[in-house]
Order: C-alpha cells, then sequence, then structure tokens
C-alpha cells in the first residue's frame, strides 16, 4: 500500500513538473499612440492600476523609442516607477530587410541611448513582428551585435494575434458602431487562453515539458480594457503569473536555435530545430478567419438610426 502511494505522489510531481503553469506578461510597442477609446496617458494609468489591484507586480515593456517623446518618455516613466520593466524595441520598429544588417543594429543601439536613461531599463531586445532575419549572415551580425553590447534577446513563447483584435476595435469605434465588450472580452481572452494551450502543446511535445512561458501582447486599448479579465481567466485556468525576470531564468534562455524561423517565439523556434512535425501556427493567428470570427459573432453592429 505505501509503495502505490509513493508511485503516485511521483506520478502526481512528475505531472506536475511537466505542467509548470507558468506565465509572465509583456507588452510590446510602448508607448501607443491615443487611441478611440483610451488615450495613451489614460491607458497607461489604467494598466497601472489594474496590474496592481491584480497583485501582478511586474511586467515588461518593449518601447520604441522614436515614440519616447517628452509625454511619451512620461508614460515611460510612469511604468518604470510603478516596478515595470522597460525594454529595448528598436527605434523605428523596421525589419531588417528595410534597413540591413548594419542599419538595424544601428537603430537597435539609437533606441539603446534614449531608453537606457529610464528608471527599471533592462538590457533586453525584442526584435520586431519577431523577425529575426530572411538570411543566416544577417540573424548572425545582429546576435553577435547584441552579444557583445551585453543584450539579452527577450524572446516570447507565446504569439497571438491581440494586434488584430486591436485593429478591428479601433475600426468599429471609428466608423462609430456599437460594441458588445461582454463577448468581445470573451472572443480575446479564449483567442489568448487557445494560443497558450497550442504552444504549451507544442512544448510538451518538442520540450518533454511545459516551460516558463512569456506571453506577447501590446500596449493597446484592449490590453488596458480587458488585462484584469485576462489576469483572473489564467489564475482560474490553474496558471501562476511570474515576472518576465523570473521567466527569463528558464533554460530555453539560453537555448539558441539555429534555425531561420520567423514571428513565431523560442517555443516553435526550438520545436523546429527538434524536427517537430506538426503546426507552427494555430488557425486563429489569419486575419481573414478572425474577421469572418468576429462577423459570425457580430462583436460590431452598426448603430440604429
Amino acid at each position: 500500500m505505501k509503495k502505490n502511494r509513493w508511485l503516485l505522489f511521483v506520478c502526481l510531481l512528475s505531472a506536475r513538473m511537466l505542467a509548470a503553469q507558468e506565465i509572465a506578461l509583456t507588452f510590446d510597442d510602448a508607448p501607443i499612440a491615443d487611441g478611440l477609446y483610451y488615450t495613451g496617458v489614460a491607458r497607461t494609468e489604467t494598466l497601472i492600476a489594474k496590474l496592481k489591484n491584480q497583485n501582478v507586480p511586474q511586467v515588461a515593456f518593449y518601447c520604441i523609442s522614436s515614440r519616447a517623446d517628452s509625454a511619451g518618455r512620461a508614460r515611460l516613466r510612469r511604468y518604470a516607477e510603478a516596478g515595470h520593466i522597460i525594454a529595448n524595441h528598436s527605434h523605428s520598429h523596421s525589419r531588417i530587410q528595410q534597413l540591413g544588417a548594419a542599419g538595424y543594429v544601428q537603430d537597435i543601439f539609437k533606441a539603446d541611448a534614449i531608453l537606457r536613461e529610464l528608471p527599471g531599463f533592462k538590457p533586453w531586445f525584442r526584435f520586431p513582428f519577431l523577425d529575426e532575419g530572411r538570411t543566416l549572415a544577417d540573424r548572425d551580425d545582429i546576435r553577435q551585435a547584441l552579444n557583445e553590447r551585453g543584450y539579452f534577446i527577450g524572446y516570447v513563447t507565446v504569439d497571438n494575434y491581440d494586434w488584430y483584435f486591436e485593429r478591428l476595435f479601433q475600426a468599429a469605434l471609428r466608423e462609430k458602431m456599437q460594441v458588445d465588450h461582454e463577448k468581445l472580452e470573451q472572443l480575446y481572452l479564449e483567442h489568448l487562453w487557445q494560443s497558450l494551450v497550442f504552444y504549451d502543446q507544442m512544448a510538451l511535445a518538442a520540450l518533454g515539458r511545459s516551460p516558463k512561458h512569456v506571453l506577447l501582447l501590446h500596449e493597446n486599448d484592449l490590453a488596458a480594457l480587458f488585462i484584469d479579465g485576462l489576469i483572473n481567466f489564467l489564475r482560474a485556468k490553474g496558471w501562476k503569473i511570474i515576472s518576465p525576470a523570473e521567466a527569463y531564468t528558464d533554460p530555453i534562455a539560453t537555448t539558441i536555435p539555429d534555425v531561420l524561423l520567423n514571428n513565431q517565439g523560442r517555443v516553435a523556434a526550438i520545436a523546429k530545430a527538434k524536427g517537430y512535425a506538426g503546426r507552427f501556427s494555430q488557425a486563429s493567428e489569419d486575419t481573414e478567419y478572425l474577421e469572418k470570427l468576429f462577423e459570425q459573432q457580430q462583436i460590431f453592429q452598426m448603430e440604429k438610426r
């Protein structure tokens, strides 16, 4: 009997180790300009307040330094003073093909000179569009330049199309359509949840375990509207919200796959390097799919006159 109980304990412990269920929140493209729902300042204050109220002490904002004018810098400073991390998302948010590898590196360190002065700054760089280059030569030149300057690649593990949700939302507001906020939140949360499940299952298949995950979000109006709902939703599913600094202690942080796989994140790149035979993106990572889904769910409706 004791032996059976011990085996059951070991099995339960092993299952828990395979599914750590920990995730960090990160926001790209800060500081985003005024939206049609929040001004930039109101969005910043809303995010800070909701994260505090949900007892999430630290997230990371990957910042575009060309947006850091006096007003933008003040918003980034507010995030930093609230305990959050300020990181580098380039100066111009361009693709490597537009600037060339040398120009791209210059763009990164132009941002570094601006952002480094802010409290909370960490030398973490996230590639715009998660695009690390279309040639091995460009990729390796950029990686070397980052390494020489003491930079860490601020990877994600859970990609998604939250940015397209925002685009559709802003278009609806611009056209003065009625928004079913309850349906929109439900669809938004379900999309992010399915994204997490998709990449976690890929990790289990490729790594044999669930890593400390890093969720990609954007510093937009929908994030401010629904971040508290998202946190509650994830916790109800048994997930723990951790800091990005803790997430980046996972062994995959030092596993740099030698593949050219863009737009999907670290878990997908590792999976490709290991010969993973499954899909690398889910059906909902598609603009046409989402447009049809929004239409079917009747998220937006023309106002009755």
